[in-house]
């Protein structure tokens, strides 16, 4: 799937987009897999994707799928992952992605927008709210960010959770959803909780978006598995 210049597929003979290098290294490195980009390392699986990654960042700050495509926040979620995942996220312009990704927050609504001029969606919660803290700043207004969610994201009537009120649950935006409340309980050492105690989630890890008790049993079912 790996290409010559550092990208990935998503499948045999599939679409070259940011996910695929994201998809790759994070099950690289959840399954030990060495991804040092040093040479002096050994293994530079991913030594050139950390190029190609940084190509995909364009003049608004944000992250394409690709080279000189739209930047989106899901795609900047996985180049801002990946760059993080290798300790190269410093590499990429920082100001302009912050630029960019806190304007994605909107100041009547509390919630995040995926792309330029686009409304709110529930899911930009996790996207583009779990930037932010990877980077390591607290731009995002996560008391509005959890209104947002409370009041606009749940569907009373069947359970579930939605992009935007009026609009059907569905799993996809359950899991990106609730991952995204998550984060913006948890930004601070102390967590903020809108609303009853009850709210209060388990907080999720920002690279991988699982729980870190999944993420530690994993690790260590894979650092205990006999080598072949």
């Amino acid at each position: 799937m790996q290409q010559p210049d550092g990208s990935f597929t998503l499948h045999d003979s599939g679409e070259i987009d940011i996910r695929g290098v994201y998809c790759a290294l994070a099950i690289a490195k959840l399954l030990r897999i060495p991804i040092y980009t040093d040479e002096d390392q050994g293994s530079n699986l991913f030594a050139d994707s950390v190029a190609w990654i940084l190509s995909c960042q364009n003049y608004e700050g944000g992250f394409g799928a690709a080279p000189g495509h739209e930047a989106h926040g899901g795609y900047t979620f996985c180049g801002v992952a990946v760059l993080a995942i290798l300790d190269k996220l410093h590499l990429c312009n920082i100001d302009a992605l912050l630029r960019w990704v806190s304007n994605r927050q909107m100041k009547y609504e509390g919630g995040f927008s995926g792309r330029t001029n686009k409304l709110v969606d529930g899911c930009y919660s996790f996207w583009n709210g779990a930037v932010i803290p990877i980077i390591q700043t607290w731009l995002a207004r996560n008391e509005a960010l959890q209104e947002y969610i409370l009041v606009c994201c749940q569907n009373k009537s069947c359970g579930g959770l939605t992009d935007k009120p009026g609009r059907q649950p569905d799993f996809y935006h359950c899991c990106y959803v609730i991952s995204g409340f998550a984060v913006a309980q948890h930004n601070f050492d102390d967590p903020t909780v809108i609303g009853v105690k009850e709210n209060l989630l388990n907080p999720t890890h920002l690279l991988y978006n699982v729980p870190f008790d999944s993420l530690h049993s994993f690790e260590k079912f894979f650092l205990e598995s006999p080598k072949s």
